[in-house]
């Protein structure tokens, strides 16, 4: 080890767990705890920067993705989140018929896109058939493309529709076209934060029942975690110790991303955003504690593209991709294009000082440095992401109902208004 390193580490009461790190051994509960406490951000990014080159290089891995965000109805109520809107009687809800979802695909038929990513809310009205013809639309509008789909809260209500057992159900997913499957939804694996923030969702022990599987059906999956709202630092470490677990098991998880809540026009918009220095570390520390990962990913939506760089010597090898248009974090109606070019994203790598490759969903490698790269996305996402508008919902939502949940997110904003009085 260097050995100005070697003393910042030391300084920074490290030391045991760089033992851990040169030696290939497995961190604990207690190691996640000190990653996260000490105030030396740059020595532990030095040391899931050992790790990531160790599994990964300098390679930074970039994908030519599309997402499609197919419904904003949702039932769940979720109190840290802007992208819902209710089953009964919202101006804002939208649900695309699986014909609208493949003509958004079609609109970039000039982008040589490898995978498309396909999450909604959780839509009590749609029943199991509408999944299915989703995924065959989108497929058969995209065949060369990988399809990533459903998380794992998507995957329990369409169990739910189909009458079916969870392996039943991923058989009939692959069989319509799904390749992989997105890893959010467990947000935080914490019964506190559960209960406090989002009841309605499956629990823990539920998301990795599904997960696993996934797996076993064999389908690969991502896992996320959502970080910057209410959780505390020892739910997250007890959060990785639960997905390496069930990777110790499965094998089943490519990429682990952390995902920087955005409070804006949420229930909690009073609490501040994550910062940088946030989202670094959480970068660095799942490196660390996340040994059987493959991949760490930097989402630049949500981590800004000038983080992301940094965060590519922090522990992260991914960037995600060019997106196209995207409704998650943001208000729809004023800023759903959301899109990085091939060539931006690359030379966004390249000043960062690591190596392009761009990669399938499955990481095989489709390209590396400039080849191939150009600017259309840019243009098309200018020109198509308000083609199909939202604006008129499919006949099956025409009655729709009012979850428990969602009136307590009403009663928080009603909270947060008095008290802002």
């Amino acid at each position: 080890m260097n050995p100005i390193w070697q003393r910042q580490i030391e300084r920074a009461g490290l030391a045991d767990i760089a033992a851990k790190v040169e030696r290939e051994e497995r961190l604990s509960f207690e190691d996640g705890l000190q990653l996260y406490q000490t105030p030396n951000l740059n020595a532990v990014g030095y040391l899931a920067n050992l790790v990531r080159e160790r599994k990964n290089g300098n390679v930074a891995y970039w994908v030519r993705n599309q997402h499609v965000n197919y419904t904003n109805v949702c039932n769940k109520g979720c109190l840290f989140c802007s992208f819902y809107a209710k089953p009964k009687d919202d101006p804002r809800a939208y649900t695309m018929t699986p014909e609208q979802a493949a003509q958004k695909v079609l609109n970039y038929g000039d982008v040589p896109i490898s995978e498309v990513h396909i999450v909604g809310g959780v839509n009590p009205k749609l029943p199991y058939s509408y999944y299915l013809e989703l995924l065959r639309a989108v497929k058969a509008a995209r065949p060369n493309a990988h399809l990533k789909a459903f998380t794992m809260v998507e995957v329990d209500q369409i169990v739910r529709a189909a009458k079916k057992s969870p392996h039943e159900v991923y058989a009939d997913l692959k069989a319509a076209g799904l390749d992989a499957i997105p890893g959010g939804g467990a947000e935080v694996m914490s019964e506190r934060v559960h209960e406090d923030l989002f009841f309605a969702k499956p629990n823990a022990e539920r998301w990795l029942e599904l997960a696993r599987a996934a797996h076993q059906s064999g389908i690969k999956s991502n896992a996320t975690l959502l970080y910057g709202h209410v959780e505390q630092t020892p739910e997250k470490v007890e959060h990785f110790l639960k997905l390496r677990e069930l990777q110790d098991e499965t094998g089943g998880f490519l990429t682990f991303i952390p995902l920087s809540w955005h409070p804006e026009k949420t229930a909690m918009e009073e609490l501040p955003a994550p910062t940088g220095v946030e989202d670094l570390r959480e970068i660095a520390v799942a490196r660390l504690m996340l040994d059987n990962f493959p991949h760490i990913k930097t989402f630049w939506i949500m981590n800004t593209a000038p983080v992301s760089q940094s965060a590519l010597w922090f522990g992260a090898d991914d960037v995600d991709g060019t997106i196209m248009e995207y409704e998650i974090i943001r208000d729809p109606a004023r800023d759903r294009k959301q899109v990085l070019t091939s060539r931006q994203l690359v030379e966004m790598i390249v000043e960062a000082g690591r190596e392009p490759v761009e990669r399938d969903p499955l990481y095989n490698v489709l390209s590396r440095g400039l080849e191939s790269v150009s600017d259309v996305e840019t243009l098309l996402s200018n020109q198509k992401a308000d083609l199909i508008q939202p604006d008129a919902n499919i006949n099956i939502l025409t009655s729709g109902i009012e979850t428990a949940s969602q009136r307590l997110k009403e009663r928080a904003r009603n909270v947060i208004e008095l008290s802002a009085r």
